[in-house]
């Protein structure tokens, strides 16, 4: 992986965006969204992608230049391949890195102005499963929020938006606590412990940035839901599954989520029925 373009500011006029969560390089999945995408929202060039991307970029550069996608602006997850993506990012520090044709990782944090809207980008997370996974060959250590990018957030001030990986603590999203308070795939009280970490962290943030709205995936259950103060969260499905898909009006912040099968219909028959979800 190389950089071909990097950058520490990013200035776009678009109206409104695309919201992706977790895609786990589904090349398959890719292939029927980025045509939904197109024909159900032609006016949208440019893709937020919530991490857990690895995506195949060659094979992705073309998928999207098929469907119109200009750009898309990656929150890195925690199973992405760090040993190739933290190179880059070191190399050229703060700055928005172009991989491929229409692909750019951002480091943590970053912050975009789209639509005269500030973004806060704040990957990473912890890998609850990563017992079952072998280090240095399917997680790394590169994954983990620290401290040192909590400072760098908050050094930046307010934003109107976020767009992390991992899930806020205490959120408002009941599917996102529930998920947490049953644990039902049995991971590791270890792991437990140190995602709850990660989540403090990302909750020092968004409870000193205070944006209206935070978008995330890592947690592969769609929901939506608002704090007592009025902030909204949207946690996103991961690929294939509900509530994986949001557009996103940045003069409002208002949302809209197709279905899975809107989703499937668009990409097959260029249906441009939407439904307006999570507000």
């Amino acid at each position: 992986m190389r950089a071909l373009e990097h950058t520490p500011v990013i200035d776009l006029p678009d109206a409104r965006v695309a919201v992706c969560g977790d895609w786990h390089g589904n090349t398959c999945w890719l292939r029927s969204l980025a045509p939904a995408i197109r024909n159900m929202s032609p006016d949208i060039t440019t893709i937020l992608q919530v991490g857990d991307w690895w995506m195949d970029l060659e094979f992705s550069d073309r998928v999207f230049k098929d469907a119109g996608i200009e750009r898309v602006f990656v929150t890195l997850g925690n199973h992405e391949p760090w040993p190739h993506i933290t190179p880059v990012l070191d190399a050229y520090p703060g700055e928005a890195i172009r991989v491929s044709e229409r692909t750019w990782l951002l480091p943590r944090p970053y912050r975009l102005l789209i639509g005269q809207r500030q973004i806060l980008s704040m990957g990473g997370a912890t890998s609850v499963d990563r017992a079952w996974r072998k280090a240095g060959t399917e997680w790394w250590p590169d994954e983990a929020v620290t401290e040192r990018h909590v400072e760098s957030a908050l050094a930046g001030g307010p934003a109107d938006l976020m767009i992390t990986h991992e899930t806020p603590a205490n959120t408002p999203v009941r599917a996102v606590r529930e998920l947490l308070r049953t644990n039902p795939f049995g991971f590791p009280t270890e792991a437990l412990v140190e995602s709850a970490a990660s989540r403090a962290r990302i909750t020092q943030v968004w409870d000193a940035v205070r944006p209206d709205l935070l978008l995330h995936g890592h947690m592969h259950v769609p929901g939506g839901g608002t704090t007592t103060d009025g902030r909204r969260v949207i946690s996103l499905g991961q690929d294939e599954q509900q509530g994986h898909l949001a557009f996103l009006d940045l003069a409002t912040l208002t949302i809209e989520t197709p279905s899975l099968r809107q989703i499937r219909d668009a990409s097959a028959r260029g249906d441009h029925t939407r439904h307006l979800g999570w507000s």
